[in-house]
C-alpha cells in the first residue's frame, strides 16, 4: 500500500489472487443463514458536488443544487423516529467546490464556517431526534472522520472501482486513489465502515476482483469494513448503461463473499437488484430501506416494502431480522448479543506505518467500545423511548422479527 503525490493510495493486489478470485461460481459459496436491514430516513443534506460522474443523478449543477435546512432535517428525522426508523441516512454530492456560491453563502448565513460544521450540527440535531447517523459524506482525511466520528455511528463510501473507467471523466473526475485514501482514512479513525462496487460502469472482470481484494487489503489492515455493497448500475435519465444481467451479478456476488472474511457482510440493494435471484450468491444484508422516504440517489427505484423484504426471505429459507445502521460486531459489550464476536481491531505492528505512533492504534484486544465515539455510545445507553428501540433492534426484539405477521410496518 502506498500514497501518490495527489494524496490518494494505491494497494497492491496479488495475481494470483485474482485470478483465483475470477474463477469464483455461485456454486462455490454457500448461501447466507439469514437476512438483516436497517430501517432508516433517507436525508440528502446537500446535492452539491465536485464530480460529474455519467451515471449520476444526484448531483445538481450549481444555481440548482439544494441545501437542506436545520429544520428540514429536524422534522425529517422527526417522522422517521415516529415510523420506527433506527438510521439516519446522510447523503451528499462530494466536497462541492467553489463554483456552488449559494450553497456557501447559505451555510455562513446559517452560521457554520464550512459544509463539514453544517454536517456534524445535522448529525447532532439526527440524534436528539432518536435516530443514529450512518453518514455517506464522499472523500474526506483522517481529521474529518475524527470529528464526524462522534456524531456517527457508522459510515461509507462506496470505492465502485479501481479501474479508470470513462464514467468518472470530465475536469472533475473521482479517482480510484482518492476512494482508497477514503476507506484508509476511515480505518485509521476506527469508523465502522460501509463501502461497495459498482458494477456495470465500464470496468471488466479483472477490475471487480481487483477492486474487492483492494478492500479486503484494507479491512485486514484496519478490521473496520462492515458491510461491502454489491450494486448494478441502472438506467437513468443521465446514464446510458445498461443494467448487468442476472447471471453477471451472481457471479460477482459470489466473487464477493469469496474474497471477503466471514464477518464482513455482502449488501444487495432491493431497489436496484434481483435480491432473489442472489440469496444462494451469498448475500446476508439488504441495506437500509425506508419506510417514509425515498431513495434520492435513485429516486426512479422505489423501496419495497417491509413485507416485501419478508416474502424474500420466506422464498429463500432465512429469518429476516432488522438491525442497527452500525453492524452488531461494532456494539460494546453490554448491547452486543452473546453469539456476536467483538470486532477485533488488528495488531498495530501488522500496520505498515506501526513505527509512527497512533493515539489509538496500540490495542489487539476485543473491545467493541473502541469502535463508537463522542454522543453514539451515550445514545444507546440512554433511558428515553428511542434508547429502548435501539437496544431492542440489537437484541433482535423489535416488532419484526417478534411478529412476522405484523402490518404496523407495511
Amino acid at each position: 500500500m502506498s500514497a501518490d503525490a495527489g494524496g490518494g493510495v494505491s494497494v497492491a493486489v496479488d495475481d494470483d489472487a485474482v485470478d483465483r478470485l475470477l474463477s469464483v461460481t455461485p456454486a462455490d459459496v454457500d448461501a447466507a443463514a439469514e437476512l438483516t436491514f436497517a430501517r432508516n430516513v433517507f436525508l440528502p443534506l446537500t446535492t452539491a458536488c465536485r464530480y460529474t460522474c455519467t451515471y449520476c443523478t444526484y448531483y445538481d449543477p450549481p444555481g440548482e443544487a439544494s441545501l437542506m435546512s436545520p429544520e428540514a432535517v429536524r422534522e425529517q428525522c422527526r417522522v422517521g423516529a415516529d415510523a420506527g426508523c433506527t438510521e439516519a441516512l446522510f447523503t451528499f454530492g462530494d466536497r462541492p467546490d467553489d463554483r456552488y456560491t449559494e450553497i456557501f453563502d447559505r451555510l455562513d448565513d446559517w452560521g457554520f464556517d464550512s459544509l463539514l460544521d453544517y454536517h456534524v450540527r445535522a448529525c447532532e440535531i439526527a440524534l436528539e431526534e432518536g435516530l443514529l447517523p450512518h453518514s455517506n459524506p464522499g472523500d474526506l482525511d483522517e481529521a474529518a472522520f475524527r470529528r464526524l466520528r462522534d456524531v456517527n455511528a457508522s459510515m461509507g463510501v462506496m470505492l465502485e472501482t479501481t479501474a479508470d473507467v470513462d464514467a468518472h471523466g470530465g475536469s472533475r473526475r473521482k479517482t480510484p486513489a482518492q476512494r482508497l485514501a477514503t476507506i484508509r482514512a476511515a480505518g485509521e479513525a476506527r469508523v465502522p465502515f460501509t463501502t461497495g462496487i459498482l458494477v456495470g460502469i465500464g470496468e471488466d472482470w479483472r477490475d471487480r476482483a481487483e477492486s474487492l481484494l483492494a478492500i479486503r487489503a484494507l479491512h485486514e489492515r484496519y478490521g473496520h469494513v462492515q458491510e461491502v455493497i454489491v450494486q448494478p448500475v441502472v438506467p437513468n435519465d443521465r446514464s446510458d448503461f445498461d443494467a448487468p444481467s442476472t447471471e453477471t451479478m451472481r457471479r460477482v456476488t459470489a466473487m464477493a463473499r469469496a474474497a471477503l472474511p466471514e464477518s464482513v457482510s455482502v449488501q444487495s440493494p432491493p431497489n436496484l437488484a434481483p435480491v432473489a435471484d442472489l440469496l444462494d450468491c451469498g448475500v446476508d444484508d439488504l441495506g437500509g430501506v425506508s419506510p417514509v422516504t425515498d431513495d434520492y440517489i435513485n429516486p426512479d427505484y422505489a423501496w419495497p416494502a417491509l413485507r416485501e423484504l419478508r416474502d424474500v426471505a420466506d422464498a429463500g429459507g432465512v429469518p429476516l431480522y432488522e438491525r442497527l445502521p452500525v453492524h452488531d460486531r461494532f456494539l460494546p459489550d453490554r448491547f452486543r448479543r452473546d453469539d456476536v464476536a467483538a470486532a477485533t481491531v488488528p495488531a498495530a505492528d501488522s500496520r505498515e506505518d506501526a513505527d509512527s505512533p497512533r493515539e489509538d492504534a496500540d490495542s489487539t484486544r476485543e473491545d467493541a467500545d473502541r469502535w463508537l465515539h463522542g454522543d453514539v455510545p451515550a445514545a444507546l445507553a440512554g433511558d428515553d423511548v428511542h434508547a429502548a428501540r435501539f437496544r431492542d433492534v440489537a437484541r433482535r426484539d423489535g416488532p419484526l422479527s417478534t411478529d412476522p405477521g405484523a402490518a404496523a410496518d407495511e
